[in-house]
């Protein structure tokens, strides 16, 4: 019982359950390794007594923790709760953000949101400073509900872009989708910066940064000085352009994967040739502006980006002294790398600017919310948070899931956790600067796993995930700084609740405005007849959506080709006759409550073969009688749109009837995961262009805003 108090007392559980009912114990091991990974010596049991006491003798000692909250409207009166036991006649003084003070008594309610110093002076003479993170009661919502559309942005290429879709691609993407589709929202993939390597890891959810987008997705033509290259640079930057057309011809037309690695190595060139013409004065004032603005952090990335130039990006083959940001030995290689570590710190000025116009031209469309943005749950190892932030990791740590009813191994991302402790001491900046640089161009942000707020699934290295347990992390501070940075940006927070959550985690997240993840296939009635749920019944503080990029697409769910993708790579747990009987009673049970709402005609069109409806572009029901498969997935989006959810997704690839997964979990060289472009119904690619000017994408956002399909341009393709 003495190490289950001590780990409680530091947030790490003992116990977890998988199911209501159901108590899972964690591996006496597990505990004491990850409570020394929060530098808490758990090693035996005097080593336990002793580490219980000092905890419990430092806790009795504080008078604030290091991270006090208030809400807005929620203490109208009275201290906030982490104040409640100060000794009576304790002095508190604040030092407001943006200057002035507050003195006893505080003026809570009054208080401006905001990250402030609160400092404490009790009357034995002991004192104690604090941060006080100051919250608006929620974050910001959308003014009306909306639909917009869902994408992965490398998938989405233009007959512009450099072999992967990009930030030009972005611009126009949201710029059309707002004035000819009525859309309110683009969201996009996580932007963060990648780890390089051979070949780079293509998930964009295993960054090397989340705070710097990656300026593989430059639009090269839109930089300034792309105009002002000449004589022999121009020559060679024509033929990178030329070489970039291959690669793209090679996705489009003739069935290659996306490889990311082969765009950075013609983009990096081409933006080194265009780094040698001068900035004019503006340009210069700005990037100075943000060079500045950017301060240690910008620095601290561009050092890492042009360390692995040299070193490569396994930290561990480094020289001695470099994984230390702050060593005598990197700032000597920072001096020699001078020049690259300005092109890096130039390169992200490029990027943000880049950002700043897809949000402007979304705004300018009139879209209600913008560019949705992805935040990662978490960072690469070696990469360049967990480089330049190490004491806000914890070592030897990694993020994953407990096993349940879709994994019975339990999960391992391979992602180092933020140390709820060392978050707390530093009043969340680490945490803080993220959210700000990724609100910075957002109308939105997408956060995934957003349970990750609430506590993380640690493993030890060299343990199974199975092994692992749950760190709870201070939820109210880090929703109180979520909410905080929204406000200052006015944006609204979406949150990847998918899975198994927690009891109370999405009635916390809906008191804060956090809107929620909700799929089509997922939503029944579970705790009755388990049934679809009926539309009114939907939560309205979510997403609605059909599908997201890590399920299948509309058209393979309807068909069922799903099921044969991983019966082909081994993934069933079950024989596939009883795979597909289970996901064709799922089906047939969905299509025939939206013939029910009227949502659906009949769609019979007469007795064929399972085959030869495919054939057609079309699935089979059970009695071998042709279905219309794209009717069908605009009943699914009509059914959406007469839930109450703020925010209707609309699945790109559906648009077009891809039937392609962009990642199948379980999976890493057996199937293309992050490198599929968006393909229409018969497997062949189709670009911004072809979406533009497709019937079926403007007939099933005609359904969405209520109007008839506009007519396409002549010679517009069928998909």
């Amino acid at each position: 019982m003495t190490l289950a108090r001590l780990a409680a007392l530091h947030g790490v559980a003992t116990a977890y359950s998988p199911s209501p009912g159901v108590t899972v114990p964690v591996p006496e091991a597990t505990v004491v390794t990850v409570l020394g990974a929060l530098d808490v010596d758990a090693s035996g049991p005097a080593a336990i007594r002793a580490s219980l006491a000092a905890t419990e003798e430092a806790r009795d000692a504080r008078l604030l923790p290091p991270t006090v909250v208030v809400w807005q409207g929620d203490e109208p009166s009275g201290r906030p709760r982490p104040l409640a036991a100060l000794p009576a006649g304790t002095a508190l003084r604040i030092a407001l953000e943006h200057g002035g003070t507050a003195e006893s008594p505080v003026p809570w309610a009054d208080l401006p949101p905001g990250v402030h110093a609160l400092e404490a002076h009790a009357p034995d003479g002991r004192t104690a400073l604090a941060t006080l993170v100051v919250a608006p009661a929620r974050v910001p919502q959308p003014s009306a509900p909306c639909h917009g559309v869902l994408v992965q942005l490398y998938s989405l290429l233009s007959t512009r872009s450099w072999g992967m879709g990009d930030l030009g691609d972005l611009r126009e993407l949201a710029d059309w989708a707002g004035r000819a589709l009525g859309s309110g929202f683009v969201q996009v993939n996580p932007l963060h910066a990648a780890v390089p390597g051979t070949p780079t890891d293509p998930s964009p959810y295993r960054p090397s940064s989340r705070r710097f987008p990656d300026p593989v997705h430059l639009r090269v033509e839109d930089v300034p000085e792309y105009a002002y290259v000449s004589g022999a640079d121009r020559a060679e930057l024509d033929a990178l352009a030329g070489r970039a057309g291959e690669l793209r011809d090679g996705v489009l037309r003739k069935g290659e994967l996306i490889d990311r690695d082969a765009v950075w190595v013609l983009k990096r060139r081409a933006l080194e040739l265009l780094r040698k013409v001068p900035l004019g004065p503006g340009r210069r004032a700005a990037l100075d502006a943000f060079r500045a603005a950017g301060g240690q952090a910008l620095e601290d990335h561009a050092v890492w980006c042009a360390l692995v130039e040299r070193y490569g990006a396994d930290r561990a083959q480094w020289p001695e002294g470099l994984n230390d940001p702050r060593s005598a030995a990197t700032a000597r290689v920072r001096a020699e790398l001078a020049d690259r570590v300005d092109f890096h710190m130039w390169l992200a000025w490029l990027t943000d600017r880049q950002l700043a116009a897809a949000a402007r031209a979304a705004s300018e469309a009139g879209m209600a919310v913008g560019v949705v943005h992805d935040l990662a749950v978490g960072v690469h190892p070696d990469g360049a948070d967990a480089w330049a932030q190490a004491d806000a990791y914890a070592r030897d740590m990694s993020v994953g899931a407990p096993p349940d009813a879709f994994n019975a191994r339990g999960q391992d991302w391979g992602l180092p956790p933020w140390r709820p402790d060392a978050l707390a001491a530093s009043g969340y900046a680490p945490y803080r600067d993220l959210l700000r640089s990724l609100f910075r161009h957002a109308g939105a942000l997408r956060i995934d796993h957003v349970m990750g707020l609430f506590r993380l699934w640690w493993v030890p290295a060299g343990l199974p995930p199975t092994d692992g347990t749950y760190v709870r992390y201070d939820a109210d501070a880090m929703l109180a700084v979520l909410a905080l940075e929204a406000h200052r940006a006015d944006a609204a927070v979406i949150g990847e609740d998918l899975g198994t959550v927690e009891p109370g985690v999405r009635d916390v997240l809906r008191r804060r405005g956090v809107f929620g993840t909700s799929v089509l296939w997922f939503e029944r009635d579970w705790e009755g007849t388990g049934r679809p749920l009926p539309p009114e019944a939907w939560r309205p503080g979510c997403v609605a959506t059909a599908t997201t990029h890590d399920l299948p697409s509309t058209a393979a769910r309807l068909s069922g080709e799903h099921v044969d993708l991983r019966h082909r790579l081994g993934l069933l747990t079950r024989p596939l006759a009883e795979e597909r009987a289970e996901d064709a009673r799922d089906v047939g049970e969905w299509l025939a409550y939206l013939r029910r709402l009227g949502l659906l005609d009949g769609g019979e069109q007469g007795a064929v073969g399972a085959g030869a409806a495919r054939a057609a572009g079309g699935v089979a029901d059970g009695d071998g009688r042709a279905r219309d498969e794209e009717a069908e997935i605009r009943a699914v989006y009509r059914f959406l749109r007469r839930t109450p959810a703020r925010m209707t997704g609309v699945w790109l690839p559906d648009a077009v009837g891809d039937r392609r997964p962009q990642n199948l979990p379980g999976t890493w060289d057996q199937y293309p995961n992050w490198r599929l472009p968006v393909a229409g119904a018969d497997g062949r690619p189709v670009t911004l262009e072809d979406l533009a000017a497709s019937p079926r994408l403007h007939a099933l956002m005609a359904e969405l805003n209520g109007r008839e399909p506009r007519t396409a341009p002549p010679g517009a393709r069928r998909d």
